[in-house]
C-alpha cells in the first residue's frame, strides 16, 4: 500500500498540516483527478543523521562518526514530489543528498533498539538539500540544511510490513544521469539503532520523520535541473530546481 497526503486546492502549501480541511489522505494508486501530492507525513520535527555511510564521510573529508551525528531540519523546509526546490539568494552552492526516510507511527521515548521498529509506520524517500557553502561558512548546519524547500519527501509511505528495509537501494539521478547508488545495509547505524539513540534524549511523535543519511556520490545542483531520488519498493521523488525570485 502506497500511503499519500494530497490536496485538490492549488494554493495549499506543501507545509500544510493534517488538521487543514484541504489536506486529504489516500493511496497513490487511487488519487482523484487534479490531486497534488503533499509530503506524505506532517512531522513535528525532522531528525537527520549526518555521515551515516562511511564512504560519504570520507568523500567530504570527514571522520567516520562513532555515534549518530544528529541535526534537525524545520517542518517549514518540507516539499512534496513535483514541488520546486527553490535556490535561495544567500547561497552559491546547493548539493543533493538522497536518503531513506523513516516515518514514526507510534510515540517513542527511551526505546530500546530491539523494540525500535515497533514504533515505525513506514518508509519514504528524502532529498536533504544542502547549501554546502553555508555549511562550511557557518560551521553548524541550521542555515545550510534549513532553508525553505530543502527537505523534499515522497512520493508516498510504504508500511514497514511491506518492505525488507535492509535490502533497499537508494539511487539519485540528475537529469537522468545516475549520481548515487547505495545500499541501506551499508549504513553505519541502522534504523533501529538511530531510534534508540534519538529517543534517549528526544521524544518522537507519530508523523515525525527521520532522514537516515546519504550514501556517497553527493554533488552539486544547477538551476533548471531535475533531481530524482528512487528507492526500489517505494518509488521516485522528483523535484526541479528554480532560482528564488527577487
Amino acid at each position: 500500500m502506497k500511503l499519500v497526503r494530497y490536496t485538490l486546492h492549488p494554493q495549499i502549501p506543501p507545509t500544510a498540516v493534517d488538521a487543514d480541511p484541504d489536506v486529504h489522505r489516500g493511496t497513490l494508486d487511487d488519487l482523484p483527478r487534479g490531486a497534488r501530492l503533499l509530503p506524505p507525513c506532517s512531522p513535528s520535527k525532522i531528525v537527520c543523521v549526518g555521515r551515516n555511510y562511511s564512504e560519504h564521510a570520507k568523500e567530504l573529508g570527514n571522520e567516520v562518526p562513532t555515534e549518530p551525528l544528529i541535526f534537525l531540519k524545520p517542518p517549514s523546509s518540507l516539499i512534496g514530489s513535483a514541488d520546486a526546490i527553490v535556490w535561495p539568494a544567500i547561497s552559491d552552492h546547493l548539493d543533493f543528498e538522497g536518503e531513506l526516510g523513516v516515518v514514526i507511527g507510534r510515540r517513542a521515548h527511551r526505546v530500546r533498539e530491539s523494540h525500535a521498529l515497533d514504533h515505525v509506520l513506514g518508509y519514504t524517500c528524502v532529498n536533504d538539500i544542502t547549501a554546502r557553502d553555508l555549511q562550511k561558512k557557518d560551521r553548524q548546519w541550521t542555515r545550510a540544511k534549513g532553508c525553505d524547500t530543502f527537505c523534499a519527501v515522497g512520493p508516498c509511505i510504504i508500511p514497514k510490513e511491506d518492505l525488507a528495509v535492509e535490502h533497499l537501494r537508494i539511487r539519485t539521478s540528475i537529469d537522468g544521469a545516475l549520481k548515487q547508488d547505495g545500499l541501506v545495509r551499508d549504513m553505519i547505524f541502522s534504523v533501529a539503532a538511530i531510534i534508540e539513540f534519538v529517543t534517549a534524549f528526544m521524544t518522537l511523535e507519530p508523523g515525525d520523520l527521520i532522514a537516515t543519511g546519504t550514501p556517497p556520490g553527493v554533488g552539486p545542483l544547477q538551476p533548471g535541473a531535475t533531481v530524482e531520488v528512487e528507492i526500489e519498493g517505494i518509488g521516485v521523488l522528483r523535484n526541479t530546481v528554480t532560482r528564488e525570485k527577487s
